[in-house]
């Protein structure tokens, strides 16, 4: 037959193999481990530095006047709309973000009005050509956008989802194949796993329930970003035990989190509005979870045998996620960071946090208790700032460890998770990431003590 034929054999397990390997796999490359997706990222953002934040003002640019003028143009049934249309064709909020977002690009890149906006700690460090974030993104999105079709589109996903649905079920309410994209983002980068698991979802793998669990649970921050946070509070000699506690804390939160509020509420339907049946995850009968699954992979493989189409949606997906999501990493992402250099505002919401952290017999509290709100604005600077502020072992190793787990900052996943398709907004995001932080400081404070 020729589904089972060796060239299908091959179809599957060539482009997965490379795949697994290019998003998964820690090679050691200048001394660090990363993934080779972000090393190929990396030589990019290398030859591209000179003249990158052009490009990122261009790109943010015509975002926004595509999206103006769409939002006058005449509307269209959604069968007919083209692939620009639905590139530029967004809501009327989702504009006004775009334009937002061209309106800081362009003052940051010419230093133009309030310093507030385009210092180095604001929309300076997002757009800095060296290592700004829009520049990282902007170079892994086209390695991601054209190379995710390896992990997706040959049979994969379909073979570990039917082998891992009756672990990722019980224990995350998640289906099997999501197994990939906490793998993804947990070796990779979240920005990674955020990516893999919005495609995932508009292309009807995913129901809202899940995508929005997935998004906000599994896209944890890498291994490499973790050695980074530990070093910066001077502690890198603590960094398994640093690690190991990131590990355990973040199982238990993956364990609770889907069940409580806000994604307990989220809808068991896909984002057509289709209804969640589990049909798709029941093993006919004659096979067992590996054969079931095998077939599966094969059946895909077989039928995405085109590589150039697989390109050619690859650059559109490139498109998508430029043009998509930079524009709201920037406004939203500017956004908070302006709050966290140039208000009081982190420190006001996190004063509760001081009596709480007392109560763990977390030493300088009063200091440490503006650091538990922070990190929503930006992973890195619970650590900076309490490498400044801070002496206590227990409370730099609770606030790095916290500041990893918390999982969602508005400079990076935060941002890429509300210019995504998945069905989280703003405020869900920040109560996500206020449950997550109380929830987790027990756990970290309790091996904390332990430690030192």
């Amino acid at each position: 037959m020729q589904k089972t034929s060796a060239s299908t054999w091959t179809w599957f397990l060539i482009p997965s193999i490379i795949g697994v390997f290019l998003f998964m796999i820690p090679i050691k490359y200048n001394d660090e481990w990363v993934v080779p997706i972000a090393i190929l990222a990396n030589w990019l953002a290398g030859i591209v530095t000179p003249f990158i934040t052009w490009v990122a003002v261009t790109v943010l640019l015509i975002a926004a006047a595509g999206s103006v003028i769409m939002l006058f143009a005449p509307k269209k049934d959604s069968s007919e709309r083209g692939f620009w249309e639905n590139l530029f064709g967004v809501t009327p909020f989702w504009t006004v973000v775009r334009i937002i977002g061209a309106i800081f690009a362009v003052m940051t890149a010419f230093q133009l009005g309030p310093e507030a906006i385009w210092s180095g700690g604001t929309g300076g460090l997002l757009l800095d050509p060296a290592d700004g974030l829009v520049t990282f993104l902007f170079t892994i999105f086209v390695f991601a956008g054209l190379l995710l079709p390896l992990l997706m589109n040959f049979g994969l996903l379909e073979f570990f989802g039917t082998m891992m649905v009756k672990i990722m079920r019980p224990l995350f309410k998640l289906p099997g194949r999501s197994s990939i994209d906490a793998l993804a983002s947990w070796v990779g980068d979240g920005t990674i796993g955020v990516l893999l698991t919005d495609k995932q979802y508009r292309e009807g793998h995913y129901t809202k329930k899940e995508a929005s669990i997935i998004a906000t649970t599994f896209s944890v921050v890498s291994i490499t970003f973790s050695i980074v946070i530990i070093g910066t509070v001077g502690m890198s000699a603590y960094f398994l035990p640093f690690y190991g506690t990131v590990i355990l804390t973040g199982l238990v939160l993956a364990l609770i989190m889907p069940r409580i509020y806000p994604l307990s509420r989220k809808k068991q339907e896909y984002a057509d509005g289709r209804p969640f049946t589990g049909e798709e995850e029941k093993v006919p009968a004659g096979y067992n979870s590996f054969t079931h699954g095998v077939e599966n992979a094969l059946n895909k493989a077989y039928a995405n045998r085109d590589i150039g189409k697989m390109f050619k949606d690859g650059l559109k997906n490139v498109l998508d996620m430029w043009f998509g999501v930079i524009p709201v990493v920037m406004a939203f992402g500017t956004i908070a960071l302006i709050v966290a250099e140039y208000t009081s505002f982190f420190h006001i919401i996190g004063k509760p946090f001081e009596p709480y952290l007392a109560l763990l017999q977390i030493p300088e509290a009063a200091d440490a208790a503006p650091l538990m709100i922070v990190g929503f604005a930006d992973m890195f600077l619970p650590s900076i700032l309490a490498a400044g502020t801070i002496t206590s072992e227990v409370t730099l190793f609770t606030v790095a460890v916290v500041s990893v787990v918390q999982l969602i900052y508005m400079s990076e996943v935060g941002g890429l998770i509300l210019g995504s398709k998945i069905p989280v907004n703003f405020f869900e995001l920040f109560v996500i990431f206020l449950l997550r932080t109380l929830i987790a400081l027990p756990i970290v404070a309790l091996i904390a003590h332990m430690l030192f």
